[in-house]
């Protein structure tokens, strides 16, 4: 008796599947060499801050000629100086009234400025808005004479309104076409629904317009209120009483034609950086919206 062998084909296992990077998705090559030079970039940037501390912890104006000293003796003895034995808190408030001041005024002007150019035809309008950007390019010795002057004329010389004013005459032309920008991708549809609700043209701008934009009001605010709170020059010029300085008019009080008390510079440049940290952050949730936004229309 035979038997017979019946022989079955051998299974053959599936082909394993390949994976197909997505549209976008970068390798991980590339995802690491990303990282690392962002993470350069970080490093970059927060170095001369972390520099900047470093010195501050220093007791001696002659530190940083060789900082590897300053482990050993680290001190906040700098610090407690500048907060007890300088003007400080003088110069604090000179440039809190003078930053929000000028942050108010030129916002608002700037605001009304841009929605009149993106919702009007008026003669002019464009040509306008030229004039505000040839503003930019005369450089701050061609200004201060003239400036001087008016301010002079207007008895405005070592007053808080005649520096806010001053500020705004270079914050106001960048925000408003900042915002002109911003008011043009929001839909004229809303205008004509605020008009139909029986509104004023202001009542519009204010009730309407100005809550949706938000994001660039925060830009045009942020920047106003570095331009006035970091700016040197015109604060020097306009301001003659020490009591009325600024912090970076103040901050330079540490540097004579002999000496420079390179220590007690930088315990006070960090202390002027926490008010600038701290509307940054108030800011800081529109403000990415509001430098994006303004680039497209629709």
């Amino acid at each position: 008796m035979s038997t017979t062998t019946v022989e079955t084909p051998a299974t053959v296992a599936p082909p394993a599947p390949v994976r197909t990077r997505r549209r976008g998705e970068n390798s991980r090559a590339g995802a690491l060499a990303s990282h690392g030079i962002l993470l350069g970039a970080s490093v970059v940037a927060l170095f001369p801050v972390a520099w900047l501390v470093f010195l501050s912890l220093g007791p001696d104006k002659d530190d940083y000629l060789h900082p590897g000293g300053i482990w050993s003796k680290m001190t906040f003895d700098n610090y407690s100086f500048v907060l007890q034995h300088t003007n400080f808190f003088d110069w604090l408030k000179s440039s809190l009234i003078v930053s929000l001041g000028t942050t108010l005024l030129g916002v608002f002007v700037a605001a009304t400025t841009g929605y009149a150019v993106s919702r009007m035809r008026f003669p002019g309008y464009r040509k306008f808005m030229w004039v505000l950007l040839v503003t930019q390019m005369f450089p701050v010795a061609v200004l201060m004479v003239p400036m001087y002057q008016i301010l002079a004329d207007l008895q405005l010389i070592d007053s808080y309104l005649g520096l806010i004013l001053v500020y705004c005459s270079t914050a106001v032309p960048y925000c408003a076409w900042l915002l002109k920008g911003y008011f043009d991708t929001i839909p004229f549809e809303i205008d004509e629904a605020g008009r139909v609700d029986g509104l004023s043209p202001f009542g519009t701008f204010a009730r309407l317009i100005l809550p949706l934009a938000k994001p660039g009001l925060a830009v045009a605010a942020f920047y106003s209120f570095i331009t006035a709170f970091g700016e040197v020059a015109f604060a020097t010029t306009f301001m003659l009483d020490d009591q009325k300085y600024t912090l970076a008019v103040g901050l330079q009080s540490f540097v004579s034609e002999h000496d420079a008390q390179r220590n007690l510079m930088a315990a006070t440049a960090v202390l002027i950086a926490i008010p600038v940290s701290a509307f940054f952050y108030l800011v800081q949730k529109n403000l990415v919206t509001g430098l994006t936004a303004g680039g497209t229309k629709g």
